[in-house]
């Protein structure tokens, strides 16, 4: 399919699509704000036997989890991202990836509800994203991270190429060749990277915009050229914006008028060609 923009609900598009459509998936989900959906008390789990069908044949046990008791907000929110999460599933490729990217105060919830929903053996990373920008707490230790998940649609068959990615340079490079220094070292699962600055030239002025540099590292290590990456929280079109960067397809969903118009602008701006579907 082409690089598509769509303006709509992300789950009834989502439910349009195809299976097995995307070799990546990078979702940036508005955790904070988005608390106001009806009250959910089961999370899905695949199961050989029992259970009820789900997409691909799949079975599915619907199990309560004490995290859904403990916080009544987040079970009220997962009722509201869970569909989407499974329809994330469905449209991954057998060799993809989803990346979800979430703030310190969410993770550790997602992490017990994606497990159930992907299956534990699926869980390749938790990926750290630090940085120090913007005011400093001085009664506590300042939060200056956030943290994205990394799970794979199969754990024997996923696509990882480090190869492609991105380099770093060494923290010491007196401890290291020249050849090494020249080449630079391969991220780990720690990322110290700026978030996108106030006054720079990246900044699009759409507040959870996110930095060219993290989408690049994600689209370079878990997906090939001519792959097709998929955001369905799309926000800033940043995904959009780097997937053509690296000769990716992209396909971008959101419902906001202010991020529809923000992609449109930065993607005619950067000459990327695209087609708009209006799905509200």
């Amino acid at each position: 399919m082409p690089n598509s923009v769509y303006q709509g609900d992300n789950l009834t598009v989502l439910q349009s699509m195809p299976d097995g459509l995307a070799q990546l998936i990078y979702i940036d989900p508005p955790f904070n704000t988005g608390r106001r959906q009806e009250r959910g008390q089961t999370v899905g789990k695949r199961v050989e036997t029992g259970g009820r069908v789900g997409f691909k044949g799949q079975r599915y046990e619907s199990v309560r989890s004490s995290v859904l008791s403990y916080d009544d907000e987040f079970a009220d929110y997962w009722a509201f991202l869970e569909p989407r999460l499974e329809q994330a599933w469905r449209l991954l490729a057998d060799s993809g990836t989803l990346y979800l990217h979430l703030d310190y105060r969410e993770a550790h919830y997602a992490k017990v509800l994606l497990d159930a929903l992907f299956g534990r053996d699926c869980f390749l990373n938790e990926i750290i994203w630090a940085y120090d920008y913007g005011g400093k707490s001085k009664s506590r230790w300042p939060a200056k991270h956030d943290t994205i998940l990394v799970y794979v649609k199969d754990p024997s068959a996923y696509f990882f190429n480090s190869d492609e990615v991105d380099r770093e340079p060494y923290m010491a490079p007196g401890l290291v060749t020249a050849e090494k220094l020249e080449r630079g070292k391969l991220p780990t699962d720690v990322w110290w990277h700026t978030i996108v600055s106030p006054t720079g030239r990246e900044k699009t002025g759409y507040p959870t915009q996110k930095p060219l540099g993290i989408l690049r590292r994600i689209i370079q290590a878990s997906s090939r050229r001519g792959d097709l990456v998929l955001d369905f929280f799309a926000g800033s079109g940043t995904t959009g914006v780097a997937a053509a960067e690296l000769g990716r397809e992209f396909a971008l969903i959101d419902q906001n008028p202010e991020s529809i118009d923000v992609i449109r602008r930065r993607l005619d701006e950067a000459g990327v060609p695209f087609a708009f579907a209006d799905r509200r």
